[in-house]
């Protein structure tokens, strides 16, 4: 109900606060939500990795992370599911990167399992922090991910996305990783045979 008192100037409406709390309700997961993710940012600028993670898939994020390596000499650098033992090697001892540094892990079978994968593993090496490397077009999923699997272990991440020249991933597949991410939270399953080949 729409309350309207008249004064000599003009009409003024009144609305119950009933009827005022219903309009605002929807949209405080909204306004959460975009707490959070300004948060996340304002953490990821001021951020001083301590690790540089690369997702593999494409040797062009592998000889990206090389030359980040370069600039960033103290840091070690995981691979997750990258390309073949030996070819991965190659690139990082050619890009002049010392060969302890660098560890190669083939568990993974997709990206939520990149992530899955390997977070026990780095906490345990006391890293709170990484660079994010991955594909330009991945990078939104591979985000909403690590924000769910490393931010629930305290790890925050910094992405670095290398230009690639495919179109962005669709939302269902940012959604539906989002989801196994939260199962994987939820039951430590990260849902792989939900997917489609």
């Amino acid at each position: 109900m729409l309350l309207k008192i008249r004064s000599p100037r003009r009409e003024i409406k009144v609305i119950p606060p009933r009827r005022a709390k219903m309009r605002i309700f929807p949209l405080i997961p909204l306004l959460t939500l975009g707490l959070w993710f300004g948060y996340k940012q304002l953490q990821s600028y001021f951020v001083q990795p301590e690790a540089i993670f690369v997702l593999g898939g494409h040797e062009d994020r592998e000889h990206f992370a090389a030359q980040l390596a370069l600039k960033h000499p103290n840091l070690p650098i995981w691979v997750s599911s990258g390309s073949p033992q030996g070819y991965a090697t190659k690139i990082f001892t050619k890009a002049g990167v010392k060969s302890d540094r660098l560890h190669l892990d083939y568990h993974a079978k997709d990206t939520v399992t990149n992530f899955t994968t390997l977070v026990k593993e780095l906490k345990s090496q006391g890293i709170d922090s990484v660079y994010l490397i991955t594909s330009d077009n991945h990078m939104n999923r591979a985000r909403v991910i690590g924000e769910i699997v490393f931010g629930s272990q305290g790890i925050v991440i910094k992405p670095i996305a290398v230009p690639s020249h495919g179109s962005p991933e669709p939302l269902e597949k940012i959604v539906r990783d989002g989801g196994r991410s939260l199962l994987w939270l939820l039951t430590g399953k990260t849902g792989e045979n939900l997917i489609d080949p």
